[in-house]
């Protein structure tokens, strides 16, 4: 959001961005001459593991004030977490303004598999958002599928988060090298777990390999423990939640693999990322996993099953395969330069 925002700001417009205070000071302020709007302060976004409907409900509570005190002539409501797209409808009718929802991903029958029962009612409320705008938004082909299947997919545009290129580009190698690299939440639905045994199998051929696990969660204990007891603390480290794009960069450029378990993303900005680095990524064959749409086998990464063998298999390939990966990767991450995607977001702004 802050890419696309600052970058519209810099061609002339007007652009607002509501959503929890986590600054000292004033409600509003500028940014890179966005306007920066705290209608609440922060919230708990988990609780036991789940993102909570309680902060969700608040949220959308407090976001309908500011949204009805003034005329936004569009207004772009993200999808998740579902709540404060309604508030926005509520506004967009009563202010005349344009809402665009932007899907991030579609989680249909996996709702079951994250609340059991109580799934029903995510799935149902999933699906009464998906009829809200009449000109949604989707950051894939894969989240534009999942639409389709939930009734919303009429008039879906595809317009994918993006890359900052040039900041990729200008980064140097960090002194922390790696030969596998993961970046990301450490959740249920990452499968960091299925990373640490593969790179238990490779270390069988390799005894070296060193891997860098960048990010937190509520996971992080239970993979603490399995790295312990599989003896991998000398190849396997921690680093914990970054939140310097230019360090995780330096990271990705000294690394040789970045490794995305993860058997549901939306798009996997970070696969772009890696590309953007030079690096080539290996992901795991799911239809829950965008990320695998992004990848061409041997050009920028591999597709591998959800085994750690395989997994194994791929790093190891990846890790001896001669194929000028620094040189190949940058290439499929050029038309996700945020340029080209705020422009293209401009466009669906002035026709709606």
């Amino acid at each position: 959001i802050r890419e696309v925002a600052k970058r519209l700001a810099l061609k002339g417009h007007e652009v607002t961005v509501l959503g929890m205070k986590y600054w000292e000071g004033e409600d509003i302020i500028y940014d890179e001459g966005v306007r920066l709007w705290g209608v609440c302060p922060p919230q708990r976004l988990h609780v036991n593991g789940h993102r909570s409907a309680r902060a969700a409900l608040y949220f959308s509570w407090k976001v309908l004030s500011p949204l009805l005190k003034e005329k936004f002539d569009v207004i772009d409501c993200q999808n998740f977490p579902y709540f404060p797209c309604f508030s926005a409808k509520l506004a967009s009718l009563f202010r005349g303004s344009t809402l665009i929802v932007t899907w991030h991903e579609v989680w249909n029958d996996y709702w079951f598999e994250y609340l059991g029962k109580k799934g029903l009612m995510g799935k149902a409320v999933e699906r009464m958002v998906a009829h809200l705008s009449s000109r949604p938004v989707a950051n894939s082909e894969a989240t534009r599928r999942g639409l389709e299947k939930i009734g919303g997919g009429k008039g879906v545009r595809v317009i994918s988060s993006g890359v900052n290129l040039e900041k990729a580009g200008e980064m140097v190698d960090s002194p922390e090298c790696s030969d596998v690299l993961f970046v990301g939440r450490l959740s249920r639905e990452k499968n960091v777990d299925l990373l640490v045994k593969a790179v238990s199998c490779a270390k069988r051929d390799m005894p070296g390999i060193r891997c860098l696990i960048v990010g937190d969660g509520p996971e992080r204990k239970n993979l603490e423990s399995l790295i312990s007891q599989l003896d991998l603390e000398g190849s396997i480290c921690l680093k914990g939640f970054e939140e310097r794009e230019e360090r995780v960069f330096a990271w990705m450029k000294a690394s040789k693999v970045l490794v995305l378990p993860s058997t549901r993303e939306g798009l996997g900005l970070v696969v772009l990322e890696a590309n953007a680095c030079g690096l080539p990524v290996i992901t795991v064959k799911h239809p829950l996993n965008a990320a695998c749409d992004l990848i061409s086998d041997g050009e920028n990464g591999f597709k591998c099953e959800l085994s750690e063998q395989d997994m194994a298999e791929k790093i190891l390939m990846t890790l001896k395969c001669q194929n000028n990966w620094k040189a190949r990767c940058p290439g499929f991450a050029r038309e996700y330069d945020w340029n080209a995607i705020a422009d293209s977001l401009e466009g669906i702004y002035a026709s709606s």
